[in-house]
């Protein structure tokens, strides 16, 4: 099936984006964000988690939360491509909040079919949910966590906004089968060990499950978790490719205003040239990330395809529009109190997060070549 035009992003996806952006401008702009998460310089200090619960609340308020979850589950069932314009918003803002991990959850449950049902209720209904997969080396090939004598034994690393969610989704293993459970954190036995990480718009934590009683997703977990991936990696470059639009905004804005020789910065060739490479890197990535998101939309036999090659660009845009920022702030621009390390540090943590540009590369030519093999085979 061919995608449609303009990657079928409808009024009511362009309605979607505005208004979220509109949200986080009045809810939490970028002082107020950076007073939130960025009050004390304090290198040694501890793990904290930092965000607006109130906020979160009118989120899901507005039915964000319900977005990508079927009608059948309570949802309202929009497609990824008006998703992704929510996420490309919340990435524009540095907001924090579990709304990425939650939609990804989504993900993989809408992937479980009814089984997963019960679960997306929770959701749609402002459960905040995470995703718990990894292990120590970053693998996401579900069996850091497992069943042992009908318990959940072990731990999952990397785990995001662990300190801001109600549940967790496990995928775990049972034997040789990989199998998914639907977790409440507050669950005897489920122990959160919050990361220090260089992001301080979001938390991160190790999960460890000891004998846990866990309520099992009736599916076959090996098929919905291929199936989600797609959709992860695509939610995570909308996030990107928001917050490299941020960065490139404000420094145009900042290249305006800054004067070097009586003229403005933005008069000189060697910045000018830099913010159009940096618009370009942009557009490229954006235009990858939609043709991702209406892939799931409408050709979901290229999902995959088309998600590595969003995730790639998206990660890539993100180092680069991060370094050029800082580079044309000067020496304003690696301090404490300028506004951009808020989102270097952010990008920098989504570059690598579900897998950097080049995992995401070699993967996408391992699928190609493949592809290639068959169809010559055939």
């Amino acid at each position: 099936m061919a995608q449609p035009k303009n990657y079928g992003f409808e009024e009511e996806a362009g309605m979607l984006k505005d208004g979220a952006r509109r949200f986080f401008a009045e809810k939490l702009p970028v002082d107020q964000l950076h007073a939130l998460v960025a009050d004390a310089y304090v290198p040694e200090r501890a793990p904290e988690v930092k965000w607006r619960k109130e906020l979160w609340d009118e989120m899901v308020a507005l039915g964000w939360t319900a977005l990508a979850v079927p009608e059948s589950a309570g949802g309202v069932g929009l497609p990824w491509v008006a998703v992704a314009a929510l996420l490309e918003e919340s990435g524009r803002a540095a907001f924090p909040s579990p709304l990425l991990s939650t939609l990804q959850a989504t993900a993989v449950l809408t992937a479980c079919g009814d089984a997963g049902e019960p679960a997306l209720t929770a959701i749609a209904e402002g459960c905040a949910a995470t995703i718990a997969v990894m292990d120590a080396s970053g693998s996401a090939s579900p069996g850091a966590v497992q069943v042992i004598d009908g318990k959940l034994e072990g731990t999952a690393y990397f785990v995001q906004d662990a300190g801001k969610c109600d549940h967790v989704l496990v995928v775990g293993r049972d034997g040789d089968v990989p199998a998914l459970f639907w977790v409440s954190m507050s669950e005897a036995g489920v122990a959160v060990t919050q990361d220090a990480i260089i992001d301080l718009t979001r938390d991160q934590a190790r999960l460890s499950f000891s004998g846990v009683t866990a309520q099992r997703i009736d599916t076959d977990a090996a098929v919905a978790w291929e199936t989600a991936q797609p959709t992860i990696w695509m939610l995570s470059s909308a996030d990107m490719v928001g917050a490299a639009e941020w960065l490139l905004q404000t420094t145009v804005e900042y290249a305006q205003q800054r004067k070097q020789f009586d003229r403005s910065l933005g008069f000189f060739q060697a910045v000018k040239h830099d913010l159009v490479n940096v618009m370009t890197a942009i557009d490229e990535s954006k235009s990858l990330l939609y043709n991702a998101a209406c892939a799931l939309d409408h050709e979901p036999e290229r999902a995959r395809e088309l998600a590595h090659m969003a995730k790639s660009s998206a990660s890539d845009t993100a180092a680069f529009a991060s370094g050029r920022t800082v580079q044309m702030h000067g020496g304003i621009g690696f301090t404490w109190e300028c506004y951009v390390h808020l989102y270097f540090k952010r990008q920098k943590h989504s570059q690598l997060l579900w897998g950097d540009a080049a995992w995401h590369r070699a993967a996408l030519a391992e699928l190609l070549v493949d592809r290639t093999a068959i169809g010559a085979a055939a």
